[in-house]
This record gives structure tokens, C-alpha cells and sequence, in this order.
């Protein structure tokens, strides 16, 4: 696995297929557009702000270039070292590329004074120019912002105009227009106001597109009671402007960056928008470019761009930047239908022509189908199930006008991830009732953590896991919050001869817990939160991330929180309300963040904790040692548990749970890391698609835990 990954470029199976059937015919005929170039970037960290490209064959559905990373390095053509809100335009005479991006790192704040110029012939090679507006043009030596730069021809005065929003000091954000050099290498012509606001409010992020002699401008109004995007028509491209009422996103989100395109062969535009605060993209279609409806049930993407646009191009087009860049690694392998694989890990080379399918536990690799599925007009042989047990199997994939393509394709078992799909933040529990252990992640896959529910999974083994469904959703079965699943922890205790359980949740930085007589559920909630503020004394952090500890010891019941701050209580005996005066302030090392897990073994108590923030790919495991439940820590001088393996391509790893199996002392690690292999491309959305491992955990003669080496392949089934 470990040498297929580190060379692997990935990318979906049945679109690999039909983009090469359409870049690849061998008649010589007058090209036209058919296929897309999707240029983007895609955060506020300075790793994202950068120039991505992204390629489709229909207009909805786009795959990423060069593995979702920069094409162009920021550091290289800006002056702060970031450049946002690409616009690309095709020049007048259909073989030069132009280029504005706005030249800002955001880690630095809001202000500018700069944009970027660049131009290609290939659209992969590129020269850039920096334009300073403050040290240009005199009459806006104060300016405080310069964003959005985007390009169109203006055939009357046969020269590139470039247009943007600035802003002065005491004054709002306005659009303006100035034309390019002949060598696109700097502005020549003072700014000039192009849209004139009639409640003379801020204007951003302006886009133009011409349709019937009249040109249609798309911008974003910025007012407090006016804020989303609108539409300005004139006959004329740089004065006359008219600001229709209505707005035309179709949305009540808040939106920016706005960018229309017209699809091939086609009356219908594209009116796409960053829906920002939401982390995605909203389409839309229109004929007219003034009645838009949402079309997002047919589009894809298999990145989070943020404020782009889109450009039709040519077949030997999309094939130079194929050629250049590869594909995003592990697009969705829509052509792998096996149930057995494990598809958001499957690994695609296309340079390479290698595949590797992960597969779960308890699969025959001595007769073994993946099922492959191929665009309309492909062929795939050998057909069946073959012999993957020794070394893998050559496919040949057969295209209408392509040819033949072969890959050599191995399948091996994965037990890691132990779970299918994104699930976070990991309990674990050995029921004594049923003599099955019961997981119970955060269930993750949402944008910002916003979950409402908590599911259950169950096991003889460790390996393999049974779905047990729902067992508390915020929406339906809690009173007092319905946002904000997250972390939960889960105790068995036997109470009058009966064995219950408590399930202690996150819910919106409160504390919840809830009781039922089975570790699957149903949970009922006990109508409000546990812990709902932060202690006495503690003024940052939230309180979020629960642990239940029971003291083989003394039988006592401890709650643990915290984010920024750890705090340990005693239980009643009720295990639903908490001893008060027994309430502690922890005091870990300064790596504490959050996610506390504590256990005992032969005299110990071992507090382990997350250092550093979910999103980054140093997201890490570290412990300390304890002689009480509430006492003072010993902190070892080596006390890192678990972290980032990159040859491995494994980041993020973290919030970890551990059991021991009964009546041993052997010992598993339970934790989460970043989708593989495509979260580490993903930057902070990353921290939203998180998948739950288990691997080993050992001591060595004096009980210090001896680091964790993060697996592919997981842990083999235990057994009791």
C-alpha cells in the first residue's frame, strides 16, 4: 500500500474514461469548446489561498487537477504571498489566457493594495505581473482594498478592461474599471467609477458577461439590509449600469463571489455563487440571465472551491492540463460498484495506470470481483472474479476512439477505517450484558461540525462492525438543543441488579446526558444539560467533549470536559447529576486542546488528551499519569501517544478513546484521522471529514505508553 500511495494521483474510474474519449480522437476537425476549467481557491488559510484548477467534461460535475493543490505558487507572482478570487477570460483572437487574481493573504487582515496579472498561451505556463494600485495611480494612495480583479475585451476601444471593487478610507467598497496594457503587464489607464450604487452602498465582486448587445453585471451588494447578489444591465460596458430590485441568488444564505458562464453547444448559463458561510457552491441555470433556478441535485465536485470561475475550453485543452497536472487523488470511484471496497479509499494512478482497492475484513481475495462500472461504450476485461491473493491483475479498459488503457490493480485487506463513512471523536464501551463492544463516534461528514444526531456500532471482535442505527437525535429526542453533536461518552453501570447505561453528549457547548437499559438504545434524555457553563475562574474554551471514568479502585463514577480548560468531577450514584464540591480544574501541560480520555491500569491513571486543532493535520495524542482520579499529574518526558505518519499519507490524528479487552492486558487505541487519502488535499474541511481507526496500544516495564504507529491495515479480530 505504502509504495502505490506516495507516487498515487487518483481520480474517478468512469470520468477518467469518458474525458479521454473526448480528448483523444484522432480526426482532424476544427475544435470547438466541449469540456470546462474550473479556476478556484478554496480557504482563508494561507495554504489555500492559491491558484487551483479543476476540469469537467458537462459544466456539473468537476474533478480536481494536480491532487486539489496550487498550480501556481502564491509565494512566487503576489506581494503578500496569497492571491484569492481567480477570474480566467479566453483572449479575442482564442489562443491567449488571461488572468486577475486579488492579491491578499488574509492571516495578515482584510486590507490590499494589489492585484495580479497573468497570461498563457497553454494554460499551464504563466507570467504574472503585480499591480500596486496605491504606488500607480496618485489619487489612491490610501487605498485600503483591492479585490476581485476580473477581464473582458472591450471590442469599441479594442483593449482588455479590468475591473474590481476598491475601497478609501470613510468610503465604501466601489466597482471600478481600468484597461490593460497591450502585454497585460499593468494597468495604463486611471481608475474609473463603473457602477454607480443608487443607495450609494458598498459593491463587490463585480462579474460581466454580454448577451444580445446588452452586458449584464453581477455583483454583490454589501449594505447591512442589502446584502446578496443582484443584477445591472446597460448597452454600453462601461457606464449605464441599472440595478434591477430583485435579487438573483436563490438562496437565503449569505453569498459572494458570483461568476456566469454559458454551457457548449447550449441557450443556457450558468449563474454559479460561493454559498461561504456554508462551505459549498450554489448552480444555477438560466436562458434569459434573470430567472435563475438552483440545478445543485446535478452537480458535483469532489473539492470545496471557494470564489472562482469557469471557462469553456477545447479537447487538446483539457488534455494539456490532464497531461500537466494529473487528476485529484480519489475522486469517487462511481466505477467500483463491489459493496465489499471501501470507496472513499479507493487510490486511482492514472500516470502510473495503477489502482488500489482497499477492501473490508473477511474478503476472498482468491476469487474476487470489484465490479468495475464504465461509462457508455467502454469494455473491461477481464471480466469476473480473478485471483488478487499474490500480486495484481491487469485490466484492460476499452474506449470507442481511445484505444485500450491497462492498469494493474491490487486489492488487500484495510481494516482501518473500522467504520464506513465519516464518524469523529470515538467512545468505546464493553457491555457486560450483551459481551459485545459498542462504538459511538460523532458523526461527521458536515460542514462546520454540524451534526444532530449520534449513531451506535456494535462487535464481537473489533474488526467487524454492525450498524445498530440512531440512538439520540438532537432534533427529536432533546428538549434543549438540537445543533452541535459531538464527542460523546458512554458508561455501563449496574444499579440495583440491573445493568444501565448513560450516554454524556456535546450538544451546542453543553454537556448532555441520557439513560437506557441497552448500550445501543434507544436514549432518553434527561430533559436538560449536565453542565451547561465553565467553571469559576475560567474564561476561554468551551464546554464541550465529555469522558466517563469508572475507578476499578473505589467504584466511583468520574465526569470529565473541556476545550481549553480540563475539568474532573465526581458522580452520584445516579451517574446523571455531579458532586459539586468535588468539581476540579485540572492542570495538563500548554499542549492540552481538548478530547480527554482517562483509564487505569496496575496502579496507574493515565490522562491522555488532543493537542491542537481538529483541522490541522498535527492534530496529536499525548498522556500523563496520575495517582487519582483528581490528582496531581506526573507528565513523562516523552509523552506523545500518537501522530501523523506522512509516508504513510495518514494526518490528523486524534480524540482517542481506549479498551482493554476484559480479563487481559492487552490494550487498543480508538481515534480518528482525516479521510484517506483525499483529506490531507481537503485544508480545513478536512476537520469535517474524519474517519474512526483502531490500531495496538502497549506499555512498556514501568507502564509508559510506547508511541503509536498509525496502520492502513488496522487491527486482526480479537478474541475474548
Amino acid at each position: 500500500m505504502k509504495r502505490i500511495q506516495s507516487a498515487f494521483l487518483s481520480t474517478s474510474i468512469s470520468l477518467i474514461l469518458v474525458l479521454f474519449a473526448s480528448c483523444g480522437a484522432t480526426k482532424k476537425v476544427t475544435e470547438n469548446n466541449s469540456a470546462y476549467l474550473f479556476v478556484y481557491f478554496t480557504g482563508n488559510a494561507k495554504t489555500e489561498e492559491a491558484i487551483r484548477f479543476g476540469l469537467s467534461k458537462d459544466g456539473y460535475n468537476y474533478y480536481a487537477l494536480n491532487d486539489n493543490k496550487p498550480v501556481i505558487a502564491s509565494e512566487t507572482i503576489s506581494t503578500t504571498g496569497g492571491v484569492r478570487d481567480p477570474h480566467i477570460l479566453r483572449a479575442a483572437d482564442g489562443k491567449t489566457f488571461y488572468m486577475t487574481v486579488t492579491d491578499l493573504q488574509t492571516a495578515n487582515g482584510w486590507d490590499n493594495q494589489a492585484m495580479v496579472l497573468l497570461k498563457s498561451t497553454d494554460l499551464v505556463n504563466w507570467t504574472s505581473s503585480k499591480v500596486d494600485i496605491s504606488k500607480v495611480f496618485d489619487g489612491f494612495k490610501d487605498v485600503t482594498r483591492v479585490w476581485a480583479p476580473q477581464t473582458i475585451y472591450d471590442a469599441k476601444a479594442k483593449k482588455y478592461m479590468v475591473y474590481f471593487s476598491m475601497l478609501q478610507p470613510g468610503g465604501k467598497d466601489i466597482v471600478y474599471y481600468s484597461y490593460a496594457n497591450a502585454d497585460f503587464t499593468a494597468l495604463e489607464t486611471v481608475p474609473k467609477q463603473l457602477f454607480f450604487s443608487p443607495t450609494n452602498g458598498s459593491c463587490i465582486d463585480a462579474d460581466i458577461i454580454e448577451k444580445d448587445g446588452k452586458f449584464h453585471l453581477f455583483l454583490k451588494t454589501e449594505d447591512t439590509a442589502d446584502k446578496g447578489i443582484k443584477l445591472a444591465i446597460s448597452d454600453k460596458l462601461t457606464s449605464g449600469y441599472v440595478l434591477k430590485d430583485e435579487y438573483v441568488d436563490q438562496t437565503n444564505e449569505s453569498v459572494e463571489g458570483s461568476g456566469v458562464f454559458k454551457l457548449n453547444n447550449s441557450d443556457t448559463y450558468i449563474l454559479m455563487y460561493d454559498m461561504y458561510r456554508k462551505g459549498k457552491y450554489q448552480f444555477t441555470s438560466s436562458t434569459d440571465l434573470e430567472n435563475f433556478k438552483v440545478i445543485d441535485e446535478s452537480v458535483s465536485m469532489n473539492f470545496h472551491p471557494r470564489h472562482g470561475t469557469v471557462l469553456p475550453i477545447t479537447k487538446s485543452e483539457a488534455q494539456r492540463l490532464i497531461d500537466k497536472f494529473g487528476w485529484f487523488p480519489n475522486s469517487e470511484i462511481l466505477g467500483v460498484q463491489s459493496a465489499v471496497i471501501k470507496q472513499n479509499n479507493v487510490i486511482v494512478d492514472v500516470q502510473n495506470k495503477k489502482m488500489f482497492l482497499p477492501v473490508k475484513n473477511g474478503t476472498d481475495l482468491k476469487n474476487f470481483d470489484p465490479e468495475f462500472k464504465l461509462s457508455q461504450g467502454a469494455r473491461v476485461s477481464p471480466a469476473g472474479a480473478q485471483d488478487f491473493s499474490k500480486q495484481a491483475v491487469k485490466y484492460d479498459f476499452e474506449m470507442t476512439d481511445l484505444g485500450k488503457m491497462t492498469f494493474d490493480v491490487e486489492v488487500a485487506v484495510r481494516n482501518n477505517p473500522s467504520l464506513t463513512g465519516y464518524y469523529a471523536d470515538p467512545e468505546i464501551l464493553y457491555s457486560n450484558k450483551d459481551n459485545r463492544f459498542h462504538l459511538y463516534p460523532t458523526s461527521d461528514g458536515f460542514h462546520e461540525w454540524s451534526g444532530d444526531y449520534f449513531k451506535s456500532f456494535s462487535s464481537t471482535n473489533l474488526v467487524d462492525w454492525v450498524d445498530d442505527g440512531v440512538l439520540l437525535d438532537l432534533k427529536k429526542d432533546v428538549s434543549w438543543t438540537d445543533v452541535k453533536a459531538w464527542a460523546p461518552a458512554a458508561a455501563e453501570k449496574k444499579i440495583n441488579g440491573k445493568y444501565q447505561y448513560f450516554f454524556y453528549y456535546t450538544g451546542d457547548t453543553k454537556i448532555g446526558v441520557a439513560v437506557s437499559d441497552n448500550p445501543q438504545g434507544p436514549f432518553t434524555d434527561i430533559g436538560k444539560p449536565l453542565v451547561g457553563t465553565k467553571p469559576n475562574g475560567i474564561t476561554r474554551g468551551q464546554v464541550i467533549d465529555p469522558d466517563v471514568f469508572t475507578d476499578p479502585v473505589s467504584g466511583k463514577s468520574y465526569l470529565y470536559w473541556g476545550n481549553g480548560f480540563m475539568v474532573g468531577a465526581e458522580l452520584n450514584d445516579d451517574m446523571i447529576s455531579l458532586k459539586e464540591k468535588t468539581l476540579t480544574v485540572l492542570k495538563p501541560d500548554g499542549t492540552f486542546r481538548e478530547g480527554t480520555e482517562v483509564f487505569y491500569r496496575k496502579g496507574k491513571y493515565y490522562f491522555m488528551w488532543s493537542q491542537d486543532d481538529t483541522r490541522s493535520e498535527n492534530y496529536r495524542v499525548r498522556y500523563a499519569t496520575s495517582t487519582s482520579p483528581l490528582g496531581n499529574f506526573t507528565i513523562p518526558k516523552d509523552n506523545l501517544v500518537l501522530a501523523k505518519d506522512p509516508s504513510q499519507g495518514i494526518y490528523g490524528t486524534g480524540h482517542n478513546c481506549v479498551i482493554q479487552i476484559p480479563g487481559t492486558d492487552e490494550w487498543y487505541i480508538i481515534y480518528h484521522r482525516f479521510t484517506l487519502p483525499k483529506g490531507i488535499a481537503m485544508g480545513r474541511s478536512a476537520g469535517y471529514n474524519r474517519e474512526v481507526c483502531i490500531d495496538r496500544l502497549y506499555f512498556d516495564e514501568e507502564g509508559n505508553i510506547i508511541p503509536v504507529k498509525p496502520t492502513l491495515e488496522g487491527i486482526q479480530p480479537v478474541k475474548k
